[in-house]
């Protein structure tokens, strides 16, 4: 057999290698510390359920992403989840229908989607987030932003920005239009191009408010004023002054979050309602989370999913955890006091005739010489 062949993988799949395996995991679990902080208690779902059960309610939106495989041993069809938000609704639901609200709840793990997006390829990915269940406010809509931007700050990233958008907008606009279906969709392929001369072409007496609101994109503040200055009906006008309380709100928690608007602008999967966002830095072309409002079971509620991977591209290189080799003999209470001061210990199986050269075979940055780490020399 062709070992090349042997070690192919599929298309957006990829082995996660030393050091970059052991950097996520840490930062995984720096997000979880700042989750924890603010009171969200850690659930653990399971990669597979039921087909019926993953892709109900909300669910249902994430299913033409979604890998299915028969289950042998219960003869039914099972779904590998996708986005782990539907499961926690599901779990907020069902298990925990009696927990006090507003239930805090965050998580981490793996997703698998038949197909990636445009911004990200990659088909399995590591998703670290939270979920405010049981509140429909626009503080709940600011604690879930504020908290996700500082488990970003705790990972170095830079030049963090929130695009805040509507993704229910443009249905209640068009709804008193009354379209016939080809128009319409013809309209919202054209919106979602951002093809100002087609809106205008097809959307009749809304064009100048489409057209105004195309281009209100950019930093918040202006957004909310071509907002305030349009002619909206009463369900759009409900959702633009919820998008004005969330802005306030954020504010009010931490004025340094930078927020940008898109109201017309519709991302991720379509279980969001009120106010949703896209996380993005400066410092790639790569999202890094989105969120937003939407409906677990019966219950408003909002939350956030992080990409850890792209959080870890944008941010400042981390150094790996420093090795050290430990020659054959040395105390077990001067490695454990190594370990202690941060070192990973890499110990000796056997003497050696060259521990400096051992340690560097196996890929060491310092030697130990009892308690003590003596850098090697290049």
């Amino acid at each position: 057999m062709n070992d090349g062949a042997v070690a192919l993988l599929p298309p957006g799949l990829r082995d996660l290698l030393p050091p970059e395996a052991e950097i996520e995991a840490a930062a995984i679990e720096a997000m979880g510390a700042v989750f924890a902080a603010h009171g969200y208690a850690r659930v653990k779902p399971p990669l597979l359920e039921f087909e019926e059960s993953l892709l109900g309610g909300t669910g249902a939106s994430t299913g033409e992403v979604t890998f299915r495989l028969m289950d042998p041993v219960s003869h039914r069809m099972l779904a590998l989840r996708a986005d782990i938000t539907p499961q926690v609704a599901r779990i907020a639901a069902v298990r925990l229908a009696r927990a006090p609200r507003p239930l805090r709840l965050c998580y981490s793990g793996q997703v698998l989607r038949v197909r990636g997006s445009e911004l990200r390829g990659a088909r399995q990915m590591s998703q670290a987030g939270i979920e405010l269940i049981g509140s429909d406010c626009a503080e709940a809509d600011a604690e879930v932003i504020a908290v996700a931007a500082e488990a970003l700050s705790v990972l170095g990233v830079p030049a963090v920005s929130f695009d805040l958008t509507l993704p229910l907008l443009v249905d209640e606009l068009l709804a008193p239009l009354d379209l016939p279906p080809a128009r319409e969709e013809a309209l919202r392929r054209a919106i979602d191009r951002k093809d100002a001369a087609e809106v205008a072409a097809l959307a009749g007496p809304l064009a100048d408010t489409l057209d105004e609101l195309l281009h209100a994109a950019g930093p918040a503040d202006r957004a909310l004023v071509s907002l305030a200055a349009a002619t909206l009906p009463p369900n759009a006008r409900a959702l633009a002054d919820r998008l004005a309380a969330t802005v306030a709100a954020v504010r009010d928690r931490d004025s340094s979050i930078r927020l940008t608007a898109d109201p017309l602008e519709f991302r991720g999967f379509r279980y969001h309602r009120g106010v949703a966002f896209t996380i993005f830095s400066a410092a790639i072309a790569d999202e890094l989370g989105r969120g937003g409002a939407y409906r677990a079971g019966e219950e408003p509620a909002t939350g956030v999913s992080l990409y850890p991977d792209a959080a870890l591209a944008a941010s400042a290189q981390r150094p790996a955890k420093p090795r050290v080799f430990v020659p054959a003999g040395t105390a077990s209470v001067d490695a454990a006091a190594l370990r202690a001061a941060g070192y990973a210990t890499v110990m000796a199986l056997g003497a050696v005739a060259d521990p400096v050269a051992e340690a560097r075979r196996l890929g060491c940055t310092h030697l130990a010489e009892g308690a003590t780490a003596r850098p090697l020399q290049e």
